[in-house]
Parts: structure tokens; C-alpha cells; sequence
């Protein structure tokens, strides 16, 4: 065996092969993906590291498509009283003729498996079992290499699971893994490279550390995605206003101002989450989340957008949100109540409010700070936190776009409850009074953004 574990993935066309490397890889641009048969035409190959060693080297191949006919003509092969074994017939078969003519696609994945240390092969467990699929199971056979089958859209509910798990231990192959390309299990990938260590001897440590491994990555993902989240809070909780002119024209202005500033900053935090988890724009749709092409369709200020959210607000900010406003004019969003504040002014107790006491003067003069209202936070928050668990669950070669249902049950999830109606963080709360901390930089900010990401679930 070579030093790194070579593994052809194989199959009839159309099973999902090509989309079951691109998910291992996590990987969208890899090969062309697509709702039809003999797609692929050609090997193509591709690594997976752990640490950045190269542990699996992994080769697309065409689809099988003419299995009976070609299993006739292998079985054929020889001159009578020969007893050939199964990498002799095949080697006979690839030197005739036909293996560049008829079944030139076939002579393509036999070559690969013949070069490699194990194969792939991969069924959409959708299909019923028919008698091709044995066929090309016993050409396969023939190479002498261990076969681990891959179950592909097991999700499906016509999914025939049962059906090929019985068929499959029929023939001998009793080790099975189900993963589901376009929605992987949690643990499929895991489940995977366990099932070809127990095949591989061998290869077994350094399958254990690609796992262990990949394990890493996605912890890392994960915390680098909260992160993103929670700086994306610390700048909008941060973010004000300051309107001189009180005018309502004047303040519409301001209001449509602050609202776009909200709109960009959630949008720059959805473009970096398809980033870090390697998706494109155009990968995530949600009609009721909702990202259209990599945009917010639905208007986040708009009150059935806080109520989907499942959002509870007060009676004073759903009519704000019901006006299209979402902000908080009670200067600049603090929780000191104004008429004790204006009380302790008026009383000569400036030390009791600190270094509120420049907003509080300024709205003695008529100005207005305008900030994000906590209800539209906590709306932020959540759906951020749903798009995370849609792409961290969502398989490479998913052709659709992602749908989420905007407001999950929250049963098990106190702390993403809490954020439905709880109190916010405190470090959120006093983002309130740095308007300062809108952006990168500032050490206080950045301890502001580690204690936010402790709340988050």
C-alpha cells in the first residue's frame, strides 16, 4: 500500500459521487454537480489533510452504465480451461478493444479501482435494487480491492435504506455506511472514515487523525462563527445617531440611516458566514429567514419579522416597530429611566448618571440619539445563529438553496430561549455607552465581543 490511502468513489451514474467528494471536501467548485446522468466523464482527484498532511487521496470516476452487458463479456473472456481470477479477467478486458469503444466509461473506474487501495461505491438509496446494480458489484468484485457501499440521500423519504442494506449484505458487503451528501448526519463523516479503517488496517492510525482532525476544524468553524456574530451585536449595540434637527422629516432621515447601517453590517456578517463555511452567496435561501442570492429579502424592522423570530417585546417597542422605526428614543437606549434622569439633573446630581450626562443634556436641547432597539438584536442574534446551523449541517453539493423555518422549537435550547425574551448580556448593555466600539480595535470592545460570545448558545 502507498503511504497515503488511495480511494476510488465508484458507481452507476447519477448516484451522487461526484457531490459526496465535494462534501468531504467541503469543497462547491469541485467537478460539476447536476440533476442528470453521466455528468462526470473523467477521474478527478482530490486530498484530505489532517494538520496539513495528506491522509486520503479520493478519485471521482465516471458512472457505470452498461454493467450487464459488460459482465457477459468479462465472464467470456479466456480460452477454455483457463481459470482466471478476478484482476486477471479484468486486466483481459482492459486490453481489448472495446475498453476505449463501448465501454470506455467502465474501463475508466476499473483502472482507478485497480490503482487504488479501496473504492467507494456509492447508491442513491432512492433507486430500487435492480440487476444492474449486482452486475456492476461483481465487476467490481473482480478487482480484488475492499468495497465499502456508501448509502447517498437516505434522507429522502423514499429513501429505500432496508431494501439496499439487505441486498448489499446478500452479496457479502455487510459494512455500510449511510451519508447523505446534501444533508450529512452529524457524525457521517466520522461514521465513514471509522468504517474504511476497520477495512484498512493499515491506514487505520491516519484515519484517526483525519478525524480527529476534521473534529478540530469545525470546532474552530464553529467558535470563528459566534465570534463573527458577536462582533456583528458589539457594532449595532454600539451604533447611534445623533439628530440636532428633531423635525419629522429630519428624523425619518436618520431612522432610514441607522436602518441601513444595520442592514449592511448584518449582510457583511452573512457574507463572511458563507465564507468561513466555504459556501457560495448564492448558496443560502430562506423565504422565511430569509437570504435571497446572499441578501436579507425580508425586512428585519418589520414587526411579523420579530414576531417569526419569536421575539417578545414590550408594548411600547412593537408600536415603534409597527411605526417601521425599531430604535429606541429614550436616550440613546439607556435603562435609566428619563424622568429620574432629567429629576437627578435637575437636583444637581451629575455624578449619578457619569458619563451619561452629555446625552442627557443634549436631549435637554431637543436632540435626539437614535440606536438599535434591543428587539431588533435579539432578531439579529437568532437568525445569525440559524444560519450557522444551517450551513454547519448542510452537505457541498446541495443543489438547492437553503430554506429555514425562521422561529425552531427552542425545547432543550434555554439559552438560545433566553435570547428570545430574556435579558441582553450586560457587556451588550453597556456597548450602549461606547459608541466607540463600532468597528475593530478598541481593547475594551474586544472584551466586550469575548463576553457576548460566552452568551451565545
Amino acid at each position: 500500500m502507498s503511504a497515503m490511502l488511495r480511494v476510488a468513489v465508484v458507481g452507476h451514474t447519477n448516484t451522487g459521487k461526484t457531490s459526496l467528494l465535494r462534501t468531504l471536501a467541503r469543497d462547491t467548485g469541485f467537478g460539476e454537480v447536476a440533476d442528470a446522468p453521466g455528468t462526470t466523464r473523467h477521474v478527478e482527484g482530490l486530498r484530505l489533510y489532517a494538520d496539513g498532511v495528506p491522509v486520503v487521496e479520493l478519485f471521482d470516476t465516471p458512472g457505470m452504465e452498461d454493467a450487464i452487458a459488460l459482465l457477459e463479456f468479462i465472464e467470456a473472456l479466456g480460452t477454455p480451461g483457463e481459470r482466471l481470477d478476478g484482476p486477471e479477467r479484468v486486466a483481459r478486458f482492459l486490453a481489448t478493444p472495446l475498453a476505449g469503444a463501448r465501454f470506455e466509461q467502465e474501463a475508466k473506474v476499473l483502472r482507478q479501482l485497480l490503482a487504488s487501495d479501496a473504492g467507494l461505491y456509492v447508491v442513491d438509496a432512492r433507486d430500487a435494487v435492480l440487476a444492474k446494480h449486482r452486475d456492476e458489484l461483481a465487476i467490481l468484485a473482480n478487482c480484488a480491492r475492499p468495497l465499502l457501499p456508501v448509502l447517498n440521500f437516505v434522507a429522502a423519504p423514499v429513501a429505500r435504506t432496508g431494501a439496499w442494506r439487505a441486498a448489499l449484505a446478500r452479496l457479502g458487503l455487510h459494512a455500510v455506511v449511510c451519508f447523505d451528501t446534501v444533508a450529512p448526519a452529524v457524525e457521517g463523516e466520522r461514521l465513514l472514515f471509522e468504517a474504511l479503517a476497520t477495512l484498512l488496517h493499515a491506514h487505520r492510525p491516519a484515519l484517526t487523525a483525519l478525524v480527529a482532525a476534521r473534529d478540530r476544524e469545525a470546532d474552530e468553524r464553529r467558535v470563528a462563527a459566534r465570534r463573527l456574530v458577536a462582533e456583528l451585536l458589539i457594532d449595532l449595540a454600539a451604533y447611534r445617531e445623533r439628530v440636532t434637527d428633531v423635525s419629522e422629516a429630519a428624523l425619518a432621515v436618520a431612522l432610514e440611516r441607522l436602518r441601513g447601517v444595520v442592514r449592511a453590517r448584518e449582510q457583511a456578517c452573512v457574507d463572511a458566514l458563507l465564507r468561513l463555511y466555504r459556501f457560495r452567496p448564492d448558496d443560502a435561501r430562506a423565504a422565511e429567514l430569509p437570504l435571497v442570492q446572499g441578501r436579507w429579502e425580508d425586512d428585519l424592522f418589520n414587526p411579523e419579522t420579530l414576531r417569526r423570530m419569536g421575539v417578545q417585546v414590550s408594548t411600547g417597542v412593537a408600536a415603534g416597530a409597527a411605526a417601521g422605526v425599531g430604535v429606541d428614543l429614550m436616550v440613546g437606549g439607556l435603562t435609566l429611566g428619563a424622568a429620574a434622569a432629567l429629576g437627578a439633573l435637575a437636583g444637581g446630581l451629575w455624578q449619578a448618571v457619569g458619563h451619561y450626562g452629555g446625552r442627557l443634556a443634549a436631549k435637554l436641547r431637543g436632540q435626539r440619539e437614535l440606536n438599535v432597539d434591543d428587539a431588533v438584536l435579539r432578531a439579529v442574534a437568532l437568525r445569525q445563529l440559524l444560519l450557522i446551523d444551517a450551513l454547519a449541517s448542510r452537505g457541498h453539493a446541495a443543489l438547492v438553496p437553503i430554506e429555514l423555518d425562521a422561529c425552531p422549537p427552542v425545547s432543550g435550547d434555554s439559552r438560545r430561549a433566553a435570547w428570545r425574551s430574556g435579558a441582553l448580556p450586560p457587556a451588550l448593555r453597556r456597548s450602549r455607552a461606547h459608541p466607540e466600539w463600532v468597528g475593530a480595535g478598541d481593547p475594551a470592545r474586544e472584551a466586550a465581543v469575548e463576553a457576548v460570545l460566552t452568551e451565545l448558545p
